[in-house]
């Protein structure tokens, strides 16, 4: 495998998106990491932080078709998928796609919606492909769906449900720019403006040899061992009602893999466990009601308590 090519993915992407976003190149990389791994992510923040603007921006950087939908009680699982409408001209019945065929979704405020709508995104997240009425399309790569939620705000919203929790790779904050971050962002030209002047600095079959790469990643034994002793801790301590997956486990095992290959490794360290734990992991747990701790706040706490594999004996 070549492993200067995902470094050269990893900073052609980060450098184009930075041109839209700046300051959030960690987050960056996560998401170049949730699409070499074929993921979907979300984000939960509050609203004006650049969650649409960095992916129209990851969008446009591979030159792909960019759709946005905002999720309202009144969406219809149909506004999603498309429907069958009866064409007068030609009679016969006609199929309109949504917006849901396209390469990248934003699904704006996903929560706002009731849980039959949220549910038409679940077969494209987990199999990649649409049914309407019976008959199937399937979606080509790359596919996303970003979904956002806003954490300050509960009023009218309906949870995502755990197991559609699970269908996300990983969860991110973008938070706010530091002050000199935020200083140059209001100094330099309207976003927009920059992001219509985008180019695509990767290709899709580009993207598609690396996903082929990554698996080779080397995984040793006391590095694989460590990522269980992570989730099993979630799913024996008696803080934790719903631990992580099999899912989530193979999640986080992958992105491990693409941790150690955009950092220039062809094998994976204690450490790009770690790091990707904390966005992997943390919506797929659900803590009971007796831990004073969010899920991140915990997981933080089992990675300090975990013996890393280099510091046994």
């Amino acid at each position: 495998m070549d492993i200067h090519a995902f470094q050269s993915f990893r900073d052609r992407l980060v450098e184009n998106c930075s041109k839209v976003i700046v300051g959030k190149d960690a987050a960056i990389e996560q998401l170049v990491i949730c699409l070499l791994a074929g993921g979907h992510v979300l984000l939960e923040d509050v609203p004006g932080t650049g969650k649409t603007m960095l992916l129209r921006a990851l969008s446009a950087s591979l030159g792909g078709r960019f759709r946005r939908v905002q999720f309202t009680p009144d969406l219809l699982p149909s506004d999603l998928t498309g429907i069958h409408f009866y064409n007068q001209k030609e009679s016969e019945f006609t199929f309109r796609p949504g917006p849901l065929f396209a390469d990248f979704i934003l699904a704006d405020e996903l929560n706002r919606a009731t849980p039959r709508t949220q549910s038409a995104l679940l077969e494209v997240m987990e199999e990649l492909q649409i049914t309407v009425d019976g008959q199937t399309w399937p979606m080509e790569q790359p596919y996303m769906v970003m979904a956002t939620q806003n954490p300050v705000e509960s009023y009218g919203t309906f949870p995502l449900p755990e197991a559609q929790l699970d269908r996300f790779f990983l969860r991110l904050r973008l938070g706010y720019p530091t002050r000199e971050q935020e200083i140059s962002v209001l100094r330099r030209p309207d976003a927009k403006h920059i992001l219509e002047n985008l180019k695509p600095v990767v290709t899709r079959d580009e993207l598609l040899r690396l996903r082929a790469q990554y698996p080779e990643v080397r995984v040793g034994d006391d590095v694989a061992g460590y990522l269980m002793d992570i989730v099993e801790k979630t799913r024996s301590d008696e803080l934790v009602a719903l631990g992580v997956s099999t899912r989530g486990a193979l999640a986080l095992y992958r992105a491990a893999q693409l941790r150690a290959a955009i950092s220039g490794r062809d094998y994976a360290i204690p450490e790009d466990v770690k790091t990707e734990a904390l966005v992997v992991l943390p919506h797929r747990l659900v803590l009971n009601g007796h831990s004073h701790l969010d899920a991140e706040g915990y997981l933080k706490r089992v990675l300090e308590d975990l013996p890393v594999p280099l510091d046994r004996p």
